[in-house]
């Protein structure tokens, strides 16, 4: 049975990139959001999993609002599936510049655009991602994380269609702290998204006021290995249209206390995600479970 549907998943898959292949742009999204909100209807347990996020956030104090952009995040993460796998029509070397407007902290873009030096760059599931990748790599070769797929037809079907430039993708179940450390001694940037649950290896750190499992392996790459650290995102201004925007790098007066050391780390590139996610609300993917311990009280 497993086979099964994951060879009829892959018939969908398949069909829809058939699809978006022939099909105007103009069409592609108004296909996208009506199958977004379908979903958002359907899928009882996600849609009520982003409402209470963004109340719970303080990002929206009534249900009304908090519906409103739980439906859009909903709509936007379709529309990142759809920007990636036709990124190839617009971002090229010769015309990204014409769909992507950089906001860099000048600290920042020297770092990003000085040869041979390795940067760490923290993101969140926020904008699309996916596209902040694909730009960084015209200014340096990018390497990234990725969980691969569970359907294993899927996957390879996704990956033959989307673009990379100089981004390669290391799978999560083979990547290591000496993989890590070779991408920066290359002179990469090396990508992490730092929104997601670390289960029990990761630190408690507060996000919109309430705690979550924070993955620490980011904080302690730029610990020992000293690499500038600078948090980036880019989020959609209009179709087709982008802004990159990077923060200054992250400093800290270190204590000699490597556990606080890393928190004070954590926390930094938290602030900085809080702060963009509050500028786009509707583009963060509220329906993930960032969040795994019950909220001291509800805004609801």
């Amino acid at each position: 049975m497993k086979k099964l549907r994951h060879l009829l998943e892959f018939a969908l898959a398949w069909s829809g990139l058939k699809l978006i292949r022939v099909l105007p742009d103009l069409m592609i999204t108004t296909i996208t959001v009506l199958l977004a909100d379908a979903y958002y209807g359907l899928a009882r347990t996600r849609r009520q999993i982003a409402y209470r996020n963004v109340l719970e956030s303080g990002i929206a104090d009534n249900p009304a609002e908090a519906s409103r952009i739980a439906r859009h995040s909903f709509r936007h993460f379709g529309l990142v599936v759809i920007e990636s796998l036709t990124s190839s029509r617009y971002l090229t070397e010769e015309t990204w510049q014409d769909h992507v407007h950089l906001d860099l902290d000048a600290e920042s873009e020297r770092w990003i655009r000085e040869d041979g030096r390795g940067v760490i760059l923290a993101s969140g599931h926020l904008g699309n991602w996916e596209i902040a990748a694909q730009v960084v790599s015209y200014l340096k070769p990018v390497s990234g994380i990725t969980r691969v797929m569970n359907n294993p037809y899927v996957e390879q079907l996704v990956q033959r269609h989307k673009p990379r430039n100089r981004f390669t993708l290391t799978p999560k179940r083979d990547a290591n702290s000496a993989r890590f450390l070779e991408a920066i001694r290359d002179g990469k940037i090396l990508a992490f998204m730092i929104d997601q649950f670390a289960h029990d290896r990761g630190m408690m750190i507060d996000f919109f006021g309430r705690p979550a499992s924070t993955h620490t392996a980011i904080a302690l790459l730029h610990l020992v290995s000293g690499t500038p650290l600078i948090f980036g995102y880019s989020r959609r201004i209009a179709p087709r249209q982008f802004e990159f925007k990077a923060f200054p790098p992250i400093r800290i007066e270190r204590s000699g206390d490597k556990q606080r050391d890393l928190r004070s780390i954590l926390d930094a590139l938290t602030r900085y995600l809080e702060e963009a996610i509050r500028e786009s609300p509707e583009q963060y993917l509220w329906a993930h479970r960032r969040w795994r311990v019950p909220a001291q009280s509800s805004r609801h």
